[in-house]
């Protein structure tokens, strides 16, 4: 137990520390618990508060998307357990789609306030490093929202986890804050990128990447995501130079670029020499890129997602991703149909941040079809159902493996004879035949 080996402050705090079973006896039927989302995710807590199912009525469990099982949301927990998404995740998405949880609507950089005056914490699970010789405990692969949760919930829960790199910026909490600690040292939960397409996908995404990296300048700084197409992206940077990174979140993919010196962050107009995020969702590969890392700062997510923040960047690009678009530039990147996918995470707060940002470019980027080229994804309308993510006037750049074109400014006429460049041609013909019986062309 590393009690031993630390400071008197730490010894102190040893009656903190119990088991997990122990540790969730505070969770009562009816409150509010907020759980440490992304890698950071404390499935021994969880695992443990699950165990309690049989005593525990109308527990409500709200994070964002979460890295690991999520008990709580299999059939059999109605009336016990019922999760409230603030991000939808693979390991929720059924739950939600059959009613049996519940989604929240709301822009990444609002959910600290919403934490703060309307989602009343009772219990925050959370996983941490240990303490150090003053007593600070990093939030590790995570601050995002949950940094807010432990300053308005009635009870902290830490899954204390020496595997769990300490993170420089605003993402610490000292020990004296929590009331309960639980030792376990298990390995941090990873997300790997498992690459399953097929090669002609790998050629469209790599084409799109390419597209994407033709609109970045030197000396931007980036807001990336996670999968195939930053990682295409990413490919294509390695010839530019002085990059930085302002993102609520980056991945495993930006670490070959920082050694290459590509991303340097000295050019940066906010916060310069420092990579900024919120939390990473990646491999062990990037939790020990962050550890004790100087060059990286994270910091809550009203921060880092403030579009007026974001704005403090020159030549701030942002590169997301979409399901559909449709004629007239409306976006949808959180549902297929009424089928709610995801979430808004960040995609908003960005494309307007970068919006009034110096030489700033809002970018969409998305391949042209799906499901084997037999839906386009520039479509005559959005499905029913789906929801407008980005409205007409938040859209700027949009880029397939066709090109891209800049909607900003540019009329509906404009704005159709761009995007029917950007599709595949065999949709080109119905898609104008659309426009033109709808008057857009």
């Amino acid at each position: 137990m590393f009690l031993e080996e630390t400071s008197e402050i730490i010894r102190q705090s040893k009656a903190k520390f119990v088991t997990a079973d122990e540790a969730v006896r505070v969770i009562r039927s009816g409150n509010r618990v907020y759980i440490h989302p992304g890698c950071a995710f404390p499935e021994v807590l969880v695992d443990a508060m699950a165990r309690r199912k049989d005593e525990l009525y109308n527990v409500e469990v709200c994070h964002l998307l979460g890295v690991g099982e999520h008990a709580y949301t299999q059939p059999g927990m109605e009336g016990h357990f019922r999760h409230n998404a603030y991000f939808i995740g693979n390991n929720a998405r059924n739950a939600i789609k059959e009613g049996r949880a519940d989604f929240t609507p709301i822009f990444l950089s609002e959910i600290p306030w919403m934490l703060r005056h309307l989602h009343k914490i009772d219990v925050a699970l959370i996983q941490v490093s240990p303490p150090d010789n003053r007593g600070f405990c990093s939030f590790g692969t995570g601050v995002e929202c949950t940094k807010t949760a432990t300053e308005v919930a009635k009870y902290i829960i830490a899954q204390v986890n020496p595997n769990m790199p300490r993170v420089y910026g605003d993402s610490f909490i000292h020990i004296s804050k929590i009331d309960f600690c639980v030792e376990a040292n298990v390995p941090v939960n990873e997300l790997p990128m498992v690459d399953t397409r097929k090669q002609e996908e790998i050629e469209v995404y790599q084409k799109i990447g390419h597209n994407v990296a033709s609109l970045v300048e030197d000396e931007a700084t980036l807001q990336l995501g996670i999968g195939a197409l930053p990682d295409a992206v990413l490919s294509f940077l390695t010839n530019h130079k002085d990059l930085g990174i302002h993102s609520e979140m980056f991945s495993d993919g930006i670490i070959p670029l920082v050694e290459r010196g590509v991303i340097n962050c000295e050019k940066k107009t906010l916060l310069p020499h420092k990579i900024v995020a919120s939390f990473v969702l990646g491999t062990r590969k990037v939790f020990d890129f962050i550890d004790n890392n100087p060059e990286v700062e994270f910091r809550p997510t009203e921060f880092v997602n403030d579009p007026f923040t974001i704005a403090r960047n020159r030549k701030m690009t942002a590169i997301n991703s979409a399901l559909q678009i449709d004629l007239t530039g409306q976006v949808c990147s959180d549902s297929i149909g009424y089928t709610f996918y995801s979430g808004f995470g960040g995609q908003v707060d960005f494309l307007r941040g970068a919006a009034k940002s110096e030489g700033g470019k809002p970018i969409i980027a998305l391949p042209s079809t799906a499901k084997g080229e037999t839906i386009s994804r520039i479509a005559s309308h959005l499905d029913e159902g789906a929801g407008v993510t980005d409205s007409r006037g938040d859209v700027h750049w949009v880029v397939t493996e066709y090109g891209s074109a800049d909607l900003h400014g540019k009329t509906i006429r404009e704005r159709t004879k761009m995007l029917i460049n950007l599709a595949h041609p065999k949709f080109r013909d119905e898609l104008e035949k659309f426009a033109k019986e709808h008057r857009y062309l």
